[in-house]
């Protein structure tokens, strides 16, 4: 076998890349050899960014629970999963152009054993406005919570769907 010399070269310095001609501070490095779990974290942390969108407040206490909103048998039914809450610390409100949910949770655990104590808190405020669809009717909304799930109903005026063929040339 022959002896290969081995030389050491220095590293080049690490360049934005560049994509159609413009710095693309997301992909920092090779864009093929990175984790998508990587480039996901990367791509969401860089659009908050450029949105202004903070995921905490100040104080670090930002919650953001699960809403589904869905349409079904003439009425808008939003859904929201807010585990800990109680009736209390939850607000909702309406208007003829949106749905609004607030509130805060605050959860307290303490562990006490013999030699050992184990204390952790937990605080989130959240805050969700939701549009409402032509033809809402606010004033015959219903909600319901039950078991950490909040269900609001809300009445929708049948709207005529006007139907016509456009002839095509």
């Amino acid at each position: 076998m022959e002896d290969v010399g081995v030389v050491k070269q220095k590293e080049a310095a690490a360049e934005p890349t560049q994509w159609m001609g413009f710095e693309a501070p997301l992909f920092r490095g090779s864009l093929f050899g990175m984790n998508p779990f990587a480039l996901m974290r990367q791509f969401t942390e860089e659009m908050d960014r450029t949105l202004g969108a903070t995921r905490t407040a100040p104080n670090g206490a930002v919650w953001s629970p699960a809403v589904e909103v869905k349409q079904k048998n003439g009425s808008l039914i939003v859904t929201a999963e807010l585990p800990g809450l109680k009736k209390e610390d939850l607000k909702v409100n309406i208007t003829d152009a949106a749905l609004t949910l607030e509130g805060e949770r605050q959860q307290e655990k303490e562990e006490k054993r013999e030699g050992y104590y184990h204390s952790e808190r937990s605080y989130g405020k959240f805050y969700r406005a939701i549009a409402l669809p032509e033809g809402a009717r606010p004033d015959q909304a219903a909600a319901e919570f039950k078991d950490g799930v909040l269900q609001i109903t809300i009445p929708l005026a049948e709207t005529k769907q006007k139907h016509r063929e456009i002839p095509v040339k």
